[in-house]
């Protein structure tokens, strides 16, 4: 047994850190002492270097705290995973370090080879693979398909780009993309039930962006603006069928305010200025 500050010692966590660990049931201590110190076993110890894995896969303590209780969950068959995708992302940083090196020494280089999809489209081919009932019922037929995989192919690097300004990196879109396969059929049958619902949401959306625009004198960082702006936040988080949309998701909605277009589209919806308004609001909410 190791008292928590020779945990703190040896992994170079805070006693802080380890208490909050405890405190959200992420990492419980083995036992208490009669005064109430916390001791941690060794198994308890390799669970810590599990979550501290997970952790540097940018992986958020609620997502770990999930992972490990699942009934089914397999730490050996985890490690794998972690090993893996600690490779990869091994891989991918050194090919960074020598793209920068080369530019570093003044050579032209505008390659994004560097930010590779390769893992995501394996991905879309073994979908294709082992689920083509599901591709021709919801693409047409496998050349559809096909013609998908080839696009992405075509495009790899703005649609890389994309992916690492939305996920933060290639692995963690990849991830979240092998999700949505992996529960693909699942996901369409809540797309058709939300569908259904579509005229409500649609409305329910416009009354919010509406509220939130209907005096543009307002301070954006008021509580009235910032309540509006969480109602509109968590309905679109409620239907987005529990898709991982990445933590960038938001960072490029905001800035879409930004574009010619969906400017003058939403200054004629909700008002002149509207759109800057919506904008402000959006990011004091996420920066604050």
């Amino acid at each position: 047994m190791k008292t928590i500050s020779q945990v703190a010692e040896l992994t170079g966590i805070s006693t802080r850190t380890l208490q909050y660990y405890d405190e959200i049931g992420l990492l419980k201590p083995s036992e208490l002492t009669p005064s109430g110190y916390r001791l941690y076993s060794d198994e308890v110890l390799q669970k810590l270097q599990q979550i501290l894995f997970f952790k540097e896969l940018d992986f958020k303590l609620k997502e770990i705290n999930e992972i490990l209780q699942k009934p089914e969950f397999d730490k050996i068959e985890a490690f794998r995973k972690q090993k893996k995708l600690l490779c990869l992302k091994r891989d991918r940083i050194n090919k960074l370090i020598e793209l920068l090196e080369r530019l570093e020494k003044g050579e032209p280089c505008m390659s994004f080879k560097e930010f590779d999809l390769s893992e995501y489209i394996e991905a879309l081919e073994q979908f294709k693979n082992q689920k083509a009932d599901d591709v021709i019922k919801h693409w047409g037929s496998i050349e559809n398909f096909d013609q998908l995989i080839q696009k992405i192919k075509d495009d790899e690097s703005n649609v890389a780009k994309l992916a690492i300004k939305q996920f933060g990196s290639i692995e963690k879109y990849t991830e979240a993309m092998k999700y949505n396969l992996e529960h693909f059929s699942d996901l369409m049958e809540q797309s058709k039930e939300l569908a259904k619902n579509k005229d409500e949401i649609l409305q329910k959306s416009n009354d919010l962006y509406v509220n939130l625009t209907s005096d543009l004198t307002k301070d954006a960082a008021s509580r009235e603006i910032q309540d509006t702006v969480h109602e509109i936040v968590e309905l679109s988080s409620e239907n987005n069928l529990g898709i991982d949309m990445g933590d960038g998701i938001w960072d490029m909605v905001i800035e879409s305010y930004s574009h010619d277009t969906v400017r003058e589209i939403t200054d004629k919806k909700y008002g002149a200025g509207a759109s800057d308004y919506i904008m402000k609001a959006l990011q004091y909410y996420f920066h604050n």
